[in-house]
């Protein structure tokens, strides 16, 4: 491919490289955001380690990661990554629940999972909204100060990557698009359409 999204394809570097096989290995494809990201190999790669510090100490479960980003990129509007985090919510979970998260209804969730989900979508939505009370329903939830704490940066940094793609014209992956469970695809309505 000639394009990074709307960008030109960046010039060929080692690490580039390195990721598209990581890719090809991994998915059988190389990932439009991986293309795009080629531009900044060491960016990307630091923003995923900082986000793996971020979670060092609490260590939320897959789970639990997935609630959080598949309810903060549905909300705030990216169908890329809620397409990919939604295919591991639905691995981990059912694919009804899924379709919930991406759609806003937690009903599936336990009542700590539906305040996490919660909360990252008023992260993703309004950060300058969120209130003391919205910070005292995780910690009636069962949260601690720190955890709260650990989840807005997971968030945030999700968030970070996801503006990027987005608005450098990242779509999504036709194979992702393809094989994400029909009623989390259906449930994705909003963002970037996957590539032809």
């Amino acid at each position: 491919m000639d394009t990074a999204g709307f960008l030109a394809a960046p010039e060929p570097t080692a690490e580039a490289q390195r990721m598209l096989d990581e890719d090809l290995a991994e998915l059988g494809y190389a990932m439009n955001c991986t293309r795009l990201w080629g531009y900044q190999p060491a960016t990307v790669t630091g923003l995923f380690d900082l986000m793996g510090l971020a979670n060092a100490t609490d260590r939320f479960d897959l789970r639990h990661r997935a609630i959080l980003v598949t309810a903060c990129t549905s909300a705030f509007g990216d169908a890329y990554c809620t397409l990919a985090w939604g295919s591991k919510l639905a691995e981990l979970t059912d694919e009804e629940t899924a379709a919930g998260v991406v759609a806003g209804t937690d009903d599936r969730l336990d009542a700590a999972e539906r305040a996490a989900a919660g909360w990252a979508r008023k992260v993703a939505r309004s950060p300058n909204a969120t209130t003391a009370e919205d910070v005292q329903q995780l910690r009636d939830a069962g949260f601690t100060d720190p955890q709260i704490f650990t989840m807005t940066v997971l968030v945030a940094l999700r968030l970070a990557f996801t503006t990027v793609n987005d608005a450098l014209g990242a779509r999504p992956d036709r194979p992702l698009h393809d094989t994400t469970p029909a009623a989390v695809r259906d449930a994705v309505t909003f963002g970037r359409p996957a590539e032809a």
